[in-house]
């Protein structure tokens, strides 16, 4: 019996969680993609949930959380790049973004051919409806400014423009999405308490 071929496509996934974010910035704690891919997807299936049961949306939860998931899955082959540098100048950001699209249907290009168009509709950009890449861009921001949160309350100030520039990044969104400002008001608090207050609330 001939042993079918092998794809290296989850062995790649595998190895987001040796891919360090903020790589520029004094961290008192490392993050890496996975976990930080991990809570995008928490939060934005929050987003989405709020946005359909408050606001009357009609957001595909499930496709918006497996986007989430993947939504930092090119960097396996990119790397994280610090975002002054992506955003220095328009064409480092337009090179940027071809080189993440390349990565991304190399990364597709590793399944077996059968499962690729699925799996592209989900990792591949372009494949990503603007409605659901719209969810997804907020959560990202909202990861990322709770990571900012946890630096500041860690004594750590070298987050603290970080934190600035996403907080006028999610005000902005939040004219879009009612539920990035519903998720600010009511869950936000939580991350300034200890264990010990978690407990106690």
């Amino acid at each position: 019996m001939t042993a079918p071929d092998q794809s290296h496509f989850f062995a790649y996934l595998a190895r987001m969680k040796y891919i360090v974010r903020w790589g520029l910035m004094r961290n008192t704690r490392a993050e890496n993609i996975q976990e930080h891919s991990l809570q995008v997807a928490m939060i934005a299936h929050g987003l989405a949930v709020i946005g359909n049961t408050l606001y009357g949306e009609k957001n595909d939860i499930g496709r918006i959380v497996t986007v989430a998931l993947y939504h930092d899955a090119s960097e396996i082959i990119t790397g994280d790049l610090p975002t002054p540098i992506k955003y220095f100048r328009k064409d480092i950001l337009d090179s940027y973004k071809a080189l993440e699209a390349h990565a991304e249907r190399k990364l597709t290009r590793l399944l077996p051919e059968a499962l690729q168009a699925e799996f592209a509709r989900v990792i591949e950009s372009e494949h990503i409806e603007p409605a659901v890449a719209r969810v997804v861009k907020a959560a990202d921001s909202l990861s990322a400014y709770l990571k900012c949160m946890e630096e500041k309350f860690a004594g750590n100030q070298e987050f603290r423009k970080a934190e600035e520039y996403l907080k006028e990044k999610l005000d902005a969104a939040a004219e879009q999405l009612p539920a990035v400002s519903y998720f600010l008001d009511h869950f936000l608090k939580g991350f300034e308490l200890t264990l010990d207050d978690l407990s106690h609330d």
